[in-house]
């Protein structure tokens, strides 16, 4: 379910279609994201789910399993 709406969150930020979206993808390599898209992206994931990423998550965040993964482990409730 975190996946599905991550999923199309990304995809609306970063103009792509969902279905070119797994766990495994990469935001540089795979999505061709730049920080800028990524910084964004998770400005709009902060507001969606009610939680903060640090820096020190932000520069560990390299897949979108990793997005996932972080606000599985910090969502509330």
């Amino acid at each position: 379910m975190i996946f599905q709406k991550v999923k199309k969150l990304i995809a609306e930020q970063l103009g792509i279609p969902a279905d070119d979206i797994t766990e495994d993808s990469d935001f540089i390599n795979d999505l061709n994201a730049d920080s800028l898209d990524i910084v964004q992206m998770l400005i709009s994931l902060e507001s969606e789910f009610g939680l903060e990423f640090g820096d020190d998550e932000i520069k560990a965040i390299k897949t979108v399993g990793d997005v996932v993964k972080f606000i599985e482990n910090h969502r509330a409730g």
